[in-house]
């Protein structure tokens, strides 16, 4: 069978080690190239040393990039949609991981990135990249969005409940609490080891970037407003998404079972962990890293029609490049869960 020719543009970082890991065993993927300025001519396990003895790759400058089937983007936010022109010639296909595309509406982009976005007029082209959400979309498209992770995390754990119309549309309040890898690997003050290490740092309130996502998404039935907060911890990956919604009606748990259960049945990748007994009865990114599972949970509360529902992914895997791989196959129709099977481990 035929091999899919795939490259990398900015693969350095995190997210683009974690696409390296997962496209070098994926059996219908030949990676072809792999970009970095800064690292142009070094070999790839010089920067990621999980793949030594893996790979021969050497990384190369961004006008070297050949022809190829599939391009994944793994620029930082803002260089995507200025370098999107000169990249259309070089792959049937685009996978972009960076926020540029994520939003389908250039005034919500200005107003929560602030700057005019560069190419408005691709806003439309782009499925975002939720899987759950936009799988037939995405079987036809040309470009996806992936998602930001702790829209992912939120979406995931929130969608069934707005799908099925049960909660109240302005009044949903977010605390999304992530590991350090979600802010790259360029070293910054906030992620010296003294300053971020056994952190609980609330470090943006309000006005998360992801909110914008996670209103665009969870508007099924008109529009949404989600209150965001998002803290840093102490820890590399992982995502903790506790969301408090307020439902719409007296529904018991029963009936918030069976449309986690209706949505999520046939879903490979969502687990819905809510037992009675056990320190793992609720979701846990711990037992997730390295995986593409999102683990949903929920309880709710006796005295009242609030909702508490918890979500845990891994931020570099379904919050980044696991799910880029899974809407990668999903483009070019093979097993979804082709490369991704990896399930976390236990204990670490």
């Amino acid at each position: 069978m035929a091999e899919v020719r795939v490259s990398i543009v900015g693969g350095s970082g995190y997210t683009g080690g974690e696409l390296l890991r997962l496209l070098l065993f994926h059996p219908r993927v030949r990676l072809q190239q792999v970009t970095s300025e800064r690292f142009a001519g070094k070999g790839v396990a010089r920067v990621h040393p999980n793949l030594r003895k893996v790979t021969d790759l050497r990384f190369v400058s961004l006008d070297q990039l050949q022809p190829c089937d599939t391009l994944f983007l793994c620029l930082p936010h803002g260089r995507a949609m200025q370098r999107l022109p000169e990249l259309l010639d070089k792959a049937e296909r685009i996978i972009d991981l960076s926020a540029d595309f994520r939003l389908n509406d250039a005034q919500r982009y200005a107003a929560w990135y602030g700057t005019e976005h560069a190419h408005p007029e691709m806003l439309s082209q782009f499925v975002y990249g939720i899987p759950e959400l936009h799988r037939e979309a995405m079987r036809e498209a040309r470009f996806v969005s992936s998602a930001g992770c702790n829209a992912t995390a939120t979406i995931l754990g929130l969608y069934p409940l707005f799908k099925h119309g049960m909660v109240e549309m302005d009044q949903t309040v977010v605390e999304v609490k992530g590991g350090s890898s979600e802010g790259g690997n360029a070293p910054s003050e906030a992620t010296h080891h003294p300053e971020r290490s056994n952190v609980v740092r609330s470090y943006r309130p309000t006005l998360h970037r992801h909110t914008a996502e996670v209103e665009q998404e969870l508007s099924i039935h008109g529009p949404v407003r989600v209150h965001l907060s998002a803290t840093a911890l102490g820890i590399v990956r992982g995502v903790l998404a506790t969301c408090h919604i307020f439902l719409n009606d007296d529904f018991d748990e029963k009936a918030i079972w069976k449309v986690f259960r209706e949505t999520y049945a046939e879903e490979p990748f969502i687990r819905i962990v809510k037992e009675k007994t056990g320190i793992y009865r609720y979701p846990e990114p711990k037992l997730l890293i390295g995986s593409n599972y999102c683990d949903i949970g929920f309880e709710k509360d006796p005295r009242s029609r609030r909702l508490v529902v918890m979500s845990a992914i891994d931020n570099l895997m379904k919050g980044a490049a696991g799910q880029a791989v899974q809407a990668f196959n999903l483009m070019h129709g093979f097993a979804e869960t082709t490369a991704l099977e990896f399930p976390g481990l236990h204990p670490i």
